[in-house]
């Protein structure tokens, strides 16, 4: 008797909750099996061992965001990385600039610098602080960042909440934007998470560019057309960066890109 006949017969004397409860583990089973082999990837996800991360391949145009924690950065390194078989790069990096009403990034000047003349497009952004009045802290980011030709539009960073009710978080982030709108004189891009853009930025500001920080979802629906930069994950490696940093997709095209900067 070969092992196969032998496993039938040891499964036909098993009671018949025990058969069903095995019939439909082993079918699970194979399902799960056979979906993670044959599911949809739109967005081209592959594990890329060098940055210890999964990335959508199918866009080409990949950036990173930091900020003081990430240490002196060696961007000279950064720029001459390259990942994946199709031998991306990092093609824009967006640098915290200020937070709240008075504080500023202490490696913003030297990373903006560094940006500026190895030709990374790069962009700057505030980290928008619920509790503090709005006005002084477009003040800070607008007294703090000088954007020049080529650069990204400003970028409001807002995914916190407070005691304060919807309406009057949604009036100051008015006032923040208007501010730095007027200043510029372009429309800054709104970065927040898929729990705040639901609460407080859907259907107030869909006409701002939109920066999502989703790590959840393998591809993005509900966010609407203004929808152009795709956080996808916080804990990529990047070399001439200590740690690991976030890394960001471009939804659109090399034009559409070139739209969003001054």
């Amino acid at each position: 008797m070969n092992f196969l006949s032998l496993l039938r017969l040891k499964f036909a004397f098993l009671p018949i909750s025990i058969r069903y409860f095995l019939a439909v583990l082993i079918s699970v089973s194979l399902f799960s099996i056979l979906y993670l082999v044959f599911r949809p990837n739109p967005n081209g996800w592959k594990i890329v061992s060098k940055l210890g991360i999964s990335m959508p391949l199918t866009y080409q145009m990949h950036g990173i965001d930091v900020s003081h924690h990430n240490g002196i950065i060696d961007w000279q390194r950064v720029k001459k990385m390259r990942f994946a078989k199709e031998d991306l790069r990092i093609e824009f990096c967006f640098l915290k600039a200020t937070e709240g009403m008075t504080h500023s990034d202490k490696q913003f000047d030297r990373n903006w610098e560094k940006l500026g003349k190895l030709g990374i497009k790069r962009g700057a952004y505030h980290f928008f602080i619920p509790w503090r009045e709005p006005k002084g802290q477009a003040m800070n980011f607008i007294n703090s960042v000088n954007l020049k030709k080529g650069d990204f539009t400003p970028v409001l960073d807002i995914e916190q909440n407070s005691l304060k009710s919807d309406n009057q978080i949604i009036n100051e982030i008015k006032v923040w934007l208007k501010i730095v709108q007027n200043h510029y004189g372009v429309k800054p891009i709104i970065y927040t998470n898929p729990n705040f853009y639901k609460k407080f930025i859907k259907g107030n500001f869909d006409s701002y560019p939109l920066w999502i920080a989703d790590y959840s979802k393998e591809t993005l629906k509900g966010y609407g057309e203004n929808l152009w930069f795709w956080q996808h994950n916080q804990k990529g490696w990047c070399e001439g960066v200590k740690g690991t940093v976030d890394y960001n997709v471009f939804l659109g095209s090399e034009n559409d890109l070139n739209n969003l900067c001054l």
